[in-house]
């Protein structure tokens, strides 16, 4: 195996040194879009090939790289690691940035606004806007909150995300509804508070609504207990499944990986 290059090794050891999840997507974030990217790639794919052989100090770095390249403002970054894994065949990065479906990924990360069918008024006697509905979601009242995480809108969700009161268990239930909406499972997969936890890592996964494109660099992150779950589920996405098998082969199984557990 390829050893890391200078420009993944510095990477790892600032990320490492940093407490916390958003600290270190905040990092990564800018450090992997400044670097150069033949180098970076290179890096990276010897990263995710340590990973997928259980080193768990690659498997605490990765666990922040998928966090840095879900973010919307990575969507340029990621295409051109794909074309790169594809061009130097780098197939540990290539699973790390597949796009199952081929789809063509805006290069400025944007997305459009998603159309709302309806304007819910949650019990106040007149359709709601936006903003009202954002500012509730940032309250503490626990009764306005079971009802905001069926908001349509991806903004709420993602303030309800943020909100000290929400929990795991909050959490699990709106990634696990079907059929589910792509735009609010991907605000759950990039908040790394939420991602980090293994329910809910399982819990999009298993939802075959999770966009394959967000859901593939997800899979890197299992271990081999997690990946046979998802792989032998019977409604998950063939992408996902297909993904799950191919980590599965290549990660025999070790006393460290069953000694870490889980990543949190």
């Amino acid at each position: 195996m390829a050893r890391s290059s200078t420009l993944i090794e510095s990477i790892e050891r600032v990320t490492r040194s940093l407490i916390g999840p958003v600290p270190r997507a905040d990092y990564l974030r800018d450090a992997l879009q400044n670097a150069d990217l033949t180098e970076l790639a290179a890096g990276l794919d010897d990263l995710c090939a340590r990973a997928e052989q259980a080193e768990l100090p690659a498997r605490e770095v990765l666990l922040s790289v998928v966090d840095a390249l879900n973010a919307p403002d990575s969507a340029d970054l990621v295409q051109r690691l794909r074309e790169e894994a594809a061009g130097a065949s780098l197939l540990s990065l290539e699973r790390l940035v597949r796009n199952p479906l081929g789809r063509v990924v805006a290069v400025d990360g944007k997305t459009e606004a998603p159309r709302e069918e309806r304007q819910p008024d949650y019990g106040r006697g007149r359709p709601l806007t936006l903003g009202e509905r954002k500012s509730l979601a940032r309250r503490p009242d626990r009764s306005m909150m079971d009802r905001l995480f069926s908001d349509p809108h991806p903004d709420v969700i993602r303030g309800l995300l943020r909100n000290p009161r929400v929990t795991e268990d909050d959490v699990v239930r709106l990634a696990a509804r079907r059929p589910g909406r792509a735009e609010i499972l991907t605000e759950v997969a990039r908040s790394p508070k939420w991602v980090h936890r293994t329910r809910v890592r399982l819990t999009l996964l298993l939802n075959p609504s999770t966009p394959l494109e967000i859901a593939a660099p997800i899979t890197g992150l299992l271990v081999r207990q997690e990946l046979k779950l998802v792989a032998e589920a019977t409604h998950v996405a063939d992408g996902v499944r297909a993904l799950c098998l191919e980590h599965l082969e290549r990660r025999p199984p070790t006393e460290r990986e069953e000694d870490a557990g889980p990543l949190q």
